[in-house]
């Protein structure tokens, strides 16, 4: 326990002049030119390496969105020929199974244009 234990024996006042200096003027000390120079290299090396950053960033955002267009435009034209192919005529998944009884096909009904519209009747008011 001797490297915890408090030593009893009082101290002694320093002598020599005491100087009242700022607490201030302690703490500061401006810096150097070389840490002024190590200062601005580090500041430049981090702006580059964020620069460097965001633009592998985006140039990996463009290949990635290149990849995207190009393999929805082969499949795109992967598809056109296999639609054009089946001439078959559309039929109904449930028919095909058995699940639902196959309907005849209704002949397709002509749409006409509705008549021009007809004046309103006129209504005379009471008389008072």
């Amino acid at each position: 326990m001797a490297l915890f234990a408090r030593s009893q024996a009082p101290r002694a006042a320093p002598t020599g002049p005491q100087v009242d200096v700022p607490s201030s003027a302690l703490a500061y000390t401006p810096p150097s030119m070389r840490e002024m120079r190590a200062q601005a290299v580090h500041r430049l090396q981090v702006g580059l390496f964020g620069l460097a950053g965001m633009l592998l960033l985006v140039s990996l955002a463009n290949v990635i969105m290149d990849r995207a267009k190009y393999i929805d435009q082969t499949a795109v034209a992967g598809a056109a020929p296999a639609d054009a192919a089946s001439d078959t005529a559309a039929s109904d998944p449930l028919v095909d199974m058995g699940v639902a009884p196959e309907l005849p096909v209704k002949p397709t009904v002509s749409i006409s244009p509705a008549p021009p519209p007809t004046a309103a009747p006129s209504v005379k008011a009471p008389q008072p």
